[in-house]
């Protein structure tokens, strides 16, 4: 069984070296294995010391962007080149302890899908973990994914899981939530977080932000992303039929009652307004059933063939 360790770096040049050598170490027992690198555009010298481990290496691979895409993409690639049966990935800063892979290759080994690590004590400021213990739960409460630390960076996968979910933008922290909704099985195990001793985190407080539109798109996409009219359709309708009523009011108005249009005419407007949004909703929805029938003869459905 051959064993993918796919790394994001940015700017940790001199975790590298480090890195590389506890990897090792914990894989000592393994024949068949790859270390794949992915610099995501690093300004600093971690290419360069990638480089030099793959001179002395056969079986680390580095996989260099022209500029800063962000971790999702550098995962995203990592998945694409990974040939591993089951694929780890890990932060390249140290924190996560690569002493922690035989134990999510034994949960793994159990039947689950996936793996995510659960940093149950941490070793960093409160501004990063109470936002994330924050992330965490309300995650949980809308996926239904029963683990406790989504954003955990060391993880375990079989490699049916990386090949049937798209991540890009922040959808890296949605991982074990994107499996739940393909129905893999999604697990957990408390590892061992270390302090960083090199470089700068790269937390910001942006992401609080950005992860919670993640995960709204996430929650929408895995709802609608197959039937779009229903979500659409069901606006379009809504407002149609109220533009509707109040055209109805209108006339009531003018055939029972005799008073001129001109007394009613913010009503009416208001009405031609809601019928008009109400088509534009019908349509938008139409145009999306015709992208999801395109996009659905590309998906990946297969989990295992036997």
């Amino acid at each position: 069984m051959k064993l993918s360790i796919v790394i994001p770096v940015f700017n940790e040049e001199e975790s590298i070296r480090e890195l590389y050598i506890q990897i090792k170490e914990s894989l000592k027992e393994k024949s068949e294995y790859e270390i794949i690198f992915i610099d995501d555009g690093s300004s600093d010298n971690s290419k360069k010391n990638i480089k030099a481990l793959i001179n002395q290496d056969s079986n680390v691979r580095l996989i260099s962007f022209y500029r800063n895409f962000g971790k999702s993409a550098a995962l995203s690639e990592g998945f694409k080149h990974a040939s591993g049966d089951i694929i780890i990935t890990m932060d390249a800063d140290l924190q996560d302890d690569p002493n922690e892979i035989t134990n999510l290759i034994n949960k793994i080994n159990e039947g689950f899908d996936l793996v995510s690590g659960w940093k149950k004590k941490r070793h960093d400021p409160w501004t990063k973990t109470l936002p994330s213990k924050v992330f965490n739960f309300v995650t949980r409460l809308l996926t239904g994914v029963k683990i406790h630390d989504f954003n955990c960076g060391l993880k375990a996968y079989r490699s049916s899981v990386v090949k049937s979910i798209e991540i890009f933008g922040g959808r890296h922290r949605y991982i074990p939530a994107l499996a739940g909704q393909k129905n893999f099985s999604v697990s957990e195990i408390i590892v061992n977080h270390r302090p960083r001793i090199h470089g700068e985190t790269k937390y910001g407080g942006s992401r609080i932000f950005h992860g919670f539109f993640d995960l709204l798109t996430i929650l929408f996409l895995n709802k609608y992303t197959q039937q779009p009219l229903h979500f659409f359709g069901t606006i379009g309708l809504f407002a149609f039929s109220l533009g509707f009523i109040i055209e109805l009011l209108v006339l009531y108005y003018k055939f029972v009652l005799f008073e001129p249009f001109s007394k009613h005419i913010a009503l009416l407007i208001l009405g031609v307004i809601f019928i008009i949004i109400g088509i534009q909703f019908f349509s938008i929805g139409l145009l999306g059933e015709i992208m999801a029938r395109h996009s659905q003869s590309k998906e990946n459905r297969v989990k295992e063939v036997k």
